[in-house]
């Protein structure tokens, strides 16, 4: 049985990024590309929609803290939601902060040239858990996970 091009498996983030995962700067909209002729005749920018969802998709760039190699540490990873997500956490340092992913998939692809060829895959969530949901800090660890219940009963 082969497995079709294009297949996104679901994964849990922590799975996914067990150090943590850092958002470098903001989402935007993952417009489609426009040339030079369609800019000159006025024609709108388009966002993209996915094929697979019909949502529309944002994007942002991303640090994955348990990734060693330089070059695969940083990449963009798509959103797919109507609106806009806004994500729950606070900045740690201008224009970073920890991120926690909803509805993340992954699906395998094949990057690099020539012989340096490597697997890597495209990351896409359905948005951010809640800040409460305990986002991994900047230093790698896991903020401890509390409900409001545990929240009071230590108060107490």
């Amino acid at each position: 049985m082969a497995i079709e091009k294009g297949i996104r498996f679901s994964v849990e983030h922590d799975d996914a990024f067990p150090q943590g995962l850092v958002m470098v700067g903001e989402v935007s909209p993952d417009n489609e590309y426009q040339s030079r002729e369609d800019k000159a005749q006025g024609r709108p920018v388009r966002q993209r929609i996915d094929e697979t969802t019909g949502k529309r998709q944002w994007k942002f760039m991303a640090t994955d803290l348990g990734e060693t190699k330089a070059k695969r540490a940083s990449f963009e990873i798509t959103l797919l939601a109507d609106v806009q997500p806004v994500p729950t956490t606070a900045e740690v340092m201008p224009g970073m902060r920890p991120v926690e992913l909803d509805g993340l998939t992954a699906e395998p692809k094949v990057t690099g040239q020539g012989e340096f060829k490597y697997l890597s895959y495209v990351f896409r969530a359905t948005g951010f858990k809640a800040a409460a949901s305990g986002a991994g800090s900047a230093s790698g660890g896991k903020a401890p996970r509390s409900t409001a219940g545990e929240s009071s009963a230590k108060a107490a």
